[in-house]
């Protein structure tokens, strides 16, 4: 069996979208799974020229053959589900579990009119928050609920679990990052869940035995969108300069940005079981490095930053973006 699961490592917007694209399309795997939130995360992949931004259909679309997975623990907007679905041609091959709840537009006017909310916390207003209160108080509507997204429902947990017991490749995607989890994120500044690796598994209906691979994603650099703490935050002006500024890909508003915190990124490892690491955006601090695939051919202070990494994470470096295009690694293995 073969199942690997991709988990942030910062506050999100480290960059899963674009490795979960390259893994899919470099191991082809049968399924792609989400798990995670909902459409509060967006996930940017850039292939064959096109960009995409997802909140709902699993990155690893591109790889045309795989059967593409949303899991119970899911919160799911039928509008932008059909909107990617049409935008990214998964249609027949993309579907949602029978139980996921539906985010409604009462979920999101509550969130706007919701001073602590909108406000205080910063949230993206995708009525994400108020769907999972709703959950847990057993009150909201579940896709089996919805004439419109019967012809999208499966039996995700099951269907995932006979790939594995079959030998194939499964492929999870997770959402956020760990420093917004509701347990181990800096509450109340997080999301409305859990977002390590073990609540993804639960999220699509996988236990930890199945899984071969963890792989914590981390920027070479921090940012955090809305509010929250940002230890070593920069002024906007050495952001700039940096040429890190950055925005986000649900809300577009702006990030914070902070040098790569290798403090976190050790705790982030333990407490998601992490086997592995990636680093993304390695051309943005290290422009000469923009578009290697070989990792020989990396500057010496960027073969530098990952031998370092390395020493303080404590797990092996797999995987580096060195560029925006799904293509743009360089891989490891």
């Amino acid at each position: 069996m073969s199942c690997t699961v991709v988990v942030g490592g910062f506050f999100g917007d480290e960059g899963k979208g674009k490795l979960i694209a390259f893994l899919a399309l470099r191991d082809r795997p049968p399924i792609i799974a989400r798990g995670g939130v909902g459409p509060n995360a967006g996930h940017t992949v850039q292939y064959q020229n096109k960009t995409y931004s997802l909140r709902l259909v699993p990155s690893g679309f591109v790889y045309e053959k795989g059967r593409l997975m949303i899991g119970p623990g899911v919160l799911v907007n039928p509008k932008i589900l059909f909107e990617e679905i049409e935008t990214t041609h998964t249609k027949g091959r993309i579907f949602i579990d029978k139980q996921c709840a539906v985010i409604e537009d009462r979920h999101i006017k509550q969130e706007i009119e919701s001073a602590h909310l909108a406000q205080k916390i910063g949230v993206t207003k995708s009525g994400v928050g108020a769907c999972n209160a709703d959950r847990v108080l057993r009150s909201a509507r579940i896709a089996s609920d919805f004439p419109e997204l019967s012809e999208f429902l499966a039996d995700v947990p099951m269907e995932v679990n006979k790939a594995i017991e079959d030998g194939k490749k499964v492929l999870v995607e997770g959402t956020q990052g760990t420093y917004l989890s509701l347990y181990h994120g800096t509450y109340p500044y997080c999301t409305s869940k859990d977002v390590c690796a073990s609540a993804i598994c639960s999220d699509i209906g996988i236990g930890p035995t199945v899984v071969d691979d963890v792989i914590v994603v981390f920027k070479a650099y921090v940012t955090r969108v809305g509010e929250g703490p940002l230890e070593g935050q920069l002024p906007r002006e050495e952001v700039l300069k940096h040429g890190w500024l950055e925005y986000g890909t649900v809300t577009r508003r702006e990030r914070r940005a902070a040098p790569f915190n290798f403090e976190l990124a050790r705790k982030a490892v333990l407490l998601n079981g992490a086997t592995k690491a990636a680093i993304t955006k390695m051309d943005v601090v290290f422009p000469e490095s923009r578009g290697v695939r070989v990792f020989e051919e990396l500057s010496n202070r960027g073969k530098e930053f990952v031998r370092k990494v390395e020493e303080k994470v404590k797990v092996p470096v797999a995987l580096i973006g060195t560029g925006p295009a799904a293509e743009d690694v360089i891989d490891r293995r």
